[in-house]
């Protein structure tokens, strides 16, 4: 959980990194099952332009979550992806489609579909990176890029192999896994699309 000024300090700064690309939204709430206990109240505390990625495994629990997300990206001027679920996506009308690292190759297909979509893939190496690429993916969320609660099975980039990573890709890059307002100093200066988080989006009194 953070604070509002935590909140606000690394919505500052991912909207710094974000200079570079500005038809991307610079800050994305990823919701977890387990992590993120009201993902409503952490989308209602998004700054305008923010997105969400909706990544609930339960199909019941996605489509209902999913549409009262979609709701409230409405009115706060958010955007609204859905992982691994295209069919969802389309049919309730959202912004775009994230997709697993494994699936990162179906980028094409849906983008051909849905040439409005947003569509995003989980990366977590150079190689991945590459096939989101050259899979007509519009960024990538590169993890993990610090020690993260998420994986803690995997080792973290840390900053010069991320760093590295990020600049030899041609595709917009985001980083997550123990991103923070204090963490994502170390990133400045990195050609990054912006920052995604859980606990560090979580407004502290949810």
């Amino acid at each position: 959980m953070a604070s509002a000024l935590a909140r606000a300090k690394l919505a500052r700064a991912a909207r710094a990194l974000n200079a570079r690309f500005p038809r991307l939204p610079p800050l994305i709430l990823m919701t977890d099952a387990l992590r993120l206990s009201d993902p409503l109240e952490a989308a209602r505390a998004l700054p305008k332009g923010a997105a969400i990625i909706v990544r609930h495994s339960d199909a019941l629990a996605r489509v209902k979550l999913a549409k009262s997300l979609n709701t409230i990206a409405g009115e706060r001027g958010l955007l609204l992806l859905i992982a691994a679920d295209a069919m969802l996506a389309a049919r309730i009308g959202c912004a775009g489609l994230h997709l697993p690292e494994a699936r990162a190759r179906e980028a094409a297909h849906w983008k051909a579909l849905h040439p409005s979509w947003l569509i995003t893939a989980a990366a977590h190496s150079a190689h991945s990176v590459g096939i989101a690429a050259r899979s007509r993916c519009d960024a990538v969320l590169l993890a993990p890029a610090f020690a993260t609660q998420s994986h803690v099975e995997r080792a973290a980039l840390g900053v010069s192999r991320f760093c590295f990573v990020a600049h030899a890709s041609s595709v917009a890059v985001y980083a997550l896994g123990g991103v923070n307002e204090k963490t994502v100093r170390r990133l400045a200066g990195a050609p990054l699309a912006g920052v995604a988080a859980i606990e560090a989006l979580i407004p502290h009194n949810s």
